[in-house]
């Protein structure tokens, strides 16, 4: 499906919202809403929703780790495994 295809204007969901929410579930194709001409929003599925919500969870993390990487706030694994193993036999 084209792009161009995926862009109306506010008064087409509004005249057409169920049509609207079912192409969304069968085409899992996102859907830009305009207004006076000028892209507002954008509306997609829930199961594309919460994959994108996942990736972004994901990638946030990542960062994260980089950052801690980038301020050496990390330890070698081996470090970590031999003071675990410590501590546990000190139990």
């Amino acid at each position: 499906m084209k792009l161009s295809d995926q862009i109306k204007p506010i008064s087409y969901l509004n005249a057409h919202a169920a049509e609207v929410v079912r192409n969304l579930s069968t085409h899992m194709q996102p859907l830009v809403i305009t207004q006076n001409g000028e892209a507002k929003a954008d509306m997609q599925d829930i199961k594309s929703y919460e994959q994108t919500q996942e990736t972004m969870a994901l990638l946030k993390m990542l960062a994260l780790g980089q950052r801690q990487i980038d301020e050496g706030k990390v330890q070698p694994a081996t470090d970590v495994v031999s003071k675990l193993r410590s501590q546990r036999k000190n139990r």
